[in-house]
């Protein structure tokens, strides 16, 4: 237990059966609703991932997006969905890991995605695409994976959900109290600390070996023998 800590989120759970964006919803509501409103749905017409792209959500996958009341938007809140989705995939048996900033890997495939949104100091969307019973899309089979493919069987969404938030609600708790905590945990679970990788953003392009995240949530490379930090963003990570 962390000294002073908050206490447990109370749940409001919104269940919808088809919705453009859970997170576009959850945004639209976000002014009125208390910290703790959940929205999940079973399809997203328009599921969306960092910077626009389109993210595929057919029923039987977990599409749910958190509204979270903070002192601040951070972007480190990211992080608080990927440790959650790393704790539910190890309730089921399945180890992963975070490709930095706001993927969930398993065994060089991805598993989840994670986009925080917010406004101001007002509010944050905590948006987190798992994918569980969904049937993967066609020419994504190299680097997408379900929980059903790994486990070999279906998942009851609700006992899914029911661990996510149990979780989230763990790391929101870590993060309110000790962010340090929180990233030193990410540190551990990030796979790409030594690797070599390209980032691009915007028009600029860096190669570099991945040294370290640090406490702020940016990413430490080594380019040619010059440290660089990449803070989290509209960037992309590629493998090299």
């Amino acid at each position: 237990m962390v000294s002073g800590e908050p206490r447990n989120l109370a749940w409001k759970i919104i269940r919808l059966d088809e919705v453009d964006s859970t997170n576009e919803y959850a945004k639209r509501i976000a002014p009125d609703s208390p910290e703790g409103t959940v929205v999940v749905a079973k399809h997203q017409s328009a599921g969306k991932g960092r910077k626009g792209r389109s993210w595929a959500s057919p029923e039987g996958g977990l599409w749910v997006s958190v509204i979270l009341k903070p002192p601040r938007v951070d972007p480190r809140l990211v992080f608080v969905g990927a440790l959650a989705v790393g704790d539910t995939l190890a309730d089921f048996g399945i180890d992963s890991g975070i490709k930095w900033p706001n993927d969930v890997w398993v065994n060089g495939r991805k598993i989840a995605g994670i986009l925080t949104e917010g406004r101001g100091s007002e509010y944050a969307v905590l948006g987190i695409g798992l994918n569980v019973n969904n049937p993967i899309p066609e020419g994504l089979g190299d680097s997408a994976v379900s929980m059903l493919q790994l486990i070999g069987r279906e998942l009851p969404l609700d006992r899914v959900l029911e661990r996510l938030l149990f979780h989230l609600g763990g790391w929101y708790r870590v993060f309110l109290a000790r962010p340090d905590l929180l990233m030193a945990k990410v540190r551990e679970r990030t796979f790409l600390i030594g690797m070599t990788v390209r980032v691009i953003e915007d028009d600029s392009v860096v190669t570099g070996r991945v040294i370290d995240v640090l406490d702020d949530g940016s990413l430490l490379l080594d380019v040619d023998g010059q440290l660089k930090r990449v803070l989290y963003g509209d960037v992309s990570v590629r493998f090299v």
